[in-house]
């Protein structure tokens, strides 16, 4: 079995975020003074972590908040982040850099509803969800790359879990209904094929979690609502999921939730 973690971050606030203008793709502000405290505070949160690949959206309030995160980390510091357009935010077309007010306005005169209304020039949700699924195959795809290359190692005695008992520390370990992760201090660590840090943004976030519940069944929370799971999460919330692969099979991969949104560290 091919068993990997994902950390999926959404960036600090910028002065667009608070002011309620869309960014989308088109509007690449930085992160406020507020958003790059959010960041470190988020770092400090997953600072025990230790990640084997680091993936970011490739606009620039993504990126400040990966680099915060890692510059925060006991593991990682110097590792090197990868950016990805797949995980950029949901393009608004002519609503970029206009008042969400606008683009609410816009679908009421369109009889339709936010967030399926798609202004002229943006991504309909279908164009968003097929990004989604596309970089979450390829997640998927690497994972079972490196499980099948420490397999291949002259003596390898099976599947890594790494060298450090401390390697997959998460601070939300008490909150996982499941046994993925060791105890602090039982002397047993985390049995991860890898363990993926992902930086993104808020309607692409929402549409990623929509596809693995909708498409691929991931197990929730018990105490999770349905307002948690359709609204959008905080700057810098952090949602920890569990993948495994049966037999590397790429087309059935068992997701469960650890913890949705969550922001305690801010």
């Amino acid at each position: 079995m091919v068993r990997f973690g994902l950390t999926v971050v959404r960036h600090g606030e910028t002065r667009f975020n608070k002011e309620k203008i869309l960014q989308g793709q088109g509007v690449d502000e930085p992160l406020s003074a507020t958003g790059f405290r959010q960041a470190d505070a988020a770092g400090s949160f997953l600072s025990n972590v230790k990640f084997t690949h680091v993936f970011s959206s490739d606009l620039l309030r993504a990126k400040q908040t990966a680099a915060a995160i890692l510059g925060k980390n006991r593991f990682c510091k110097d590792m090197e982040i990868k950016y990805d357009a797949r995980l950029r935010e949901r393009k608004y077309g002519v609503a970029e850099g206009r008042p969400l007010a606008d683009l609410k306005a816009m679908a009421k005169d369109a009889g339709e509803q936010c967030p399926s209304f798609t202004p002229s020039g943006g991504e309909t949700l279908d164009e968003v969800w097929e990004r989604a699924r596309e970089f979450f195959e390829f997640l998927c795809q690497l994972a079972v790359e490196l499980e099948q290359k420490e397999h291949g190692k002259p003596g390898a005695p099976g599947r890594s879990s790494g060298t450090s008992g401390e390697q997959f520390v998460f601070p939300w370990t008490n909150h996982c209904s499941e046994a993925e992760t060791g105890s602090e201090g039982g002397g047993s660590s985390t049995v991860l094929d890898a363990n993926i840090l992902v930086v993104s943004h808020g309607a692409y976030m929402r549409n990623w979690i929509g596809y693995f519940v909708s498409d691929l069944n991931c197990t929730l929370p018990e105490n999770l609502t349905k307002s948690q799971l359709s609204s959008v999460s905080p700057n810098t919330g952090v949602s920890h999921f569990i993948v495994k692969l049966e037999n590397g099979n790429l087309l059935k991969p068992k997701i469960t939730c650890v913890c949705l949104n969550q922001d305690s560290h801010l």
